[in-house]
Formats: structure tokens, sequence, C-alpha cells
């Protein structure tokens, strides 16, 4: 598959780390995506997606058509169609706030139909692209709709913004107190606004950037020295690195560095080894 994605202009890029386009023959149809520091927007331009909760007791869905994800603090699984043509958007963790008219909670560990949050969105955007339409256009098509739906700042979200900019800069390893205190705000406070804007609490989006600093440090054709890379990213506990690593891949660190090594990241995607082959 071709990914093509680029970083929005001014002010979009304060809340989104990428748009961008995906198209061809999936390697792999099934997908296993661990929690990862991001909100998200798909809109499908081809055949159905469908995705399945690591929660059993929650029913897997097909969207036809697009859809919002929240931030995650549990893996999913999703199944590219044979044939692949969406546009998506990596929302930083906070970054769907100013686009969306609910609160983030309501959006965490949820996928929601497009429809349902912008109405007769995906209609436009697949009206303006057609069936041919490049890469370049169809991500110019998105980045105006998401300009036609960015609202003002709402009240706390500068504070999250600022805060959780900090937890990305130190990849969550900087102590929750110490961000509040800097910020002139209590730890409730700032736990009630992240819930607000992000959909979970400082302390839970920390953790998250610290897996994804792990996991993006990991080189499946060296050795890996794991308990090396646990403490660099910030696990002084080596059972808690292995049980949060379990829970957050559905794999030990040794099952998913042999993943990794019999199914390498395709060539020309962007530095995330997060999804992993689930087939």
């Amino acid at each position: 598959m071709e990914y093509v994605g680029r970083v929005p202009a001014p002010p979009l890029d304060q809340f989104i780390d990428d748009i961008y386009c995906l198209t061809g023959v999936p390697r792999h149809r099934r997908m296993n995506v661990p929690p990862m520091p991001s909100a998200h927007l798909f809109v499908n331009l081809d055949g159905p997606v469908r995705l399945w909760d690591s929660d059993p007791a929650v029913p897997p869905v097909v969207f036809t058509d697009g859809w919002f994800m929240g931030v995650w603090t549990r893996r999913f699984l999703f199944e590219y169609p044979a044939k692949v043509r969406l546009v998506g958007v990596h929302f930083k963790p906070w970054g769907m706030s100013p686009f969306v008219e609910m609160p983030a909670i309501e959006l965490r560990d949820r996928w929601v139909p497009v429809d349902a949050v912008w109405r007769r969105s995906v209609d436009r955007i697949r009206n303006r692209v057609g069936d041919s339409a490049s890469a370049t256009e169809t991500l110019r098509v998105l980045e105006e709709e998401l300009r036609s739906r960015f609202a003002e700042a709402s009240r706390g979200l500068d504070l999250v913004r600022h805060t959780g900019g900090r937890l990305e800069t130190f990849h969550g390893a900087i102590p929750v107190g110490a961000l509040a205190d800097a910020a002139g705000v209590s730890g409730n406070h700032l736990a009630t606004q992240f819930k607000s804007h992000v959909g979970i609490t400082p302390k839970r989006v920390a953790r998250i950037y610290r897996f994804a600093r792990l996991i993006l440090a990991v080189d499946a054709l060296r050795p890996v020295d794991w308990p090396e890379l646990a403490h660099t990213a910030g696990y002084f506990d080596q059972a808690h690195f292995s049980r949060e690593f379990k829970d957050f891949t559905g794999h030990t660190p040794t099952e998913y560095l042999a993943l990794r090594r019999r199914f390498p990241v395709e060539q020309g995607f962007p530095p995330d080894h997060g999804p992993m082959p689930a087939d």
C-alpha cells in the first residue's frame, strides 16, 4: 500500500500530527493496534472496514463510510478490505476537541460514524474527491473540511494543549504533579480538563506516550535489550513493564519481536511500529 501524508498548515498543526491518504492492496488484511497517543478520523473511499474491540463484550462493527475514534486505552483490531482507499487524520490526543461538539470522554475507547458527528460530510468529501483524485488533491479536500469544522479553543483546552505538549516532548516521563504545579492548577483540575478534552487523565496519557516511545525504539533487525529499552522509556519495574506490554499488545516482548521479524514494517510507511499483523 502507499501512504501519502503531511502536516496541515497552522493552526491545525497544533492539533493534528498528520493527514494522510492510504491506497492499494494491503499486505496484511487484519491488524492488531495497541494504545497509541492519537485520536483518529477515517473516511472510507472504497470497501467496508471491520473493527473489533479487545473487550469481547463489545460487538464488532462494519464501517462503509467513515468513523471517528477517540484515544484508546486498550487494543483493537481492524480488517482492511481487499483494496484500500481511505483518507485519515492522526489527531494529537487533545486534537479532536476543537473539531467535534462532544466531550472527548464520550469517544474514549469508542468508534462513532462520521455522519453522527459531522452531518453529511462523508458524501461531500466523496463527491469532491471522486473516483480518481490524486492523493494530493484528496488531502487538500480533507484539510478544507477540517478548517470548516475548526472552532475556537474552548475552556480548558489551552491548558491541556500546553501540558499535553510537555508530555509529548518528554515521552510521558515527567511527573503529572509537576505539570499541574507549573500550570498553577490542582491535579484534580488538570485531570478534569484532560477528561473533557482528551477523554483520559494525564497520568494515562503519560503511560501511552511512554509505551509509544518504547515501541518506536524497537529495531527488529538487531538484538533487543528489553530491560534497557524499558528503563530508557521510564519503566523502573520490570514486572510492571511486562504486564503492561502484554496488556497493550496481546504479546510478550519476545513474542512481539518474533512477530516483527516475521512481518517487517511495510516500506514507505511512517515510523509507526504499533500496528501488528493479526493473521
